[in-house]
């Protein structure tokens, strides 16, 4: 399925929630993997503001290119933003959205 690179470049964007490893499977604790890079997922809340316009979204990063320190209210630069739709079908119900990764998350100086 094909990606779409969003560009942030006069955009002004804040983590809103802090890191938490993305899991593949709840119920047995295992956690989500880069499938390139075997590196663990995690998601971060990003507060995304340009145009008057603010959103917020939940954005998968492989943790090595997260910062330790990052915590909500922190003004970052995102590195590779990308989006792809997704749908699926669980329980009989068709579910469908938006996913957003990125490469990395940076304080910005």
């Amino acid at each position: 399925m094909p990606s779409f690179k969003i560009d942030l470049s006069t955009a002004i964007v804040f983590v809103a929630t802090a890191p938490e490893p993305k899991m593949a499977n709840k119920k047995t604790g295992e956690r989500a993997v880069d499938r390139d890079t075997g590196a663990g997922l995690s998601t971060v809340g990003l507060l995304v503001s340009d145009e008057g316009e603010g959103n917020l979204y939940q954005v998968t990063i492989p943790e090595t290119g997260v910062p330790e320190d990052l915590m909500p209210g922190t003004p970052v630069k995102v590195v590779g933003l990308k989006a792809r739709d997704w749908e699926n079908t669980f329980n009989g119900e068709k579910r469908h959205g938006i996913a957003f990764r990125a490469v990395a998350v940076t304080p910005a100086v």
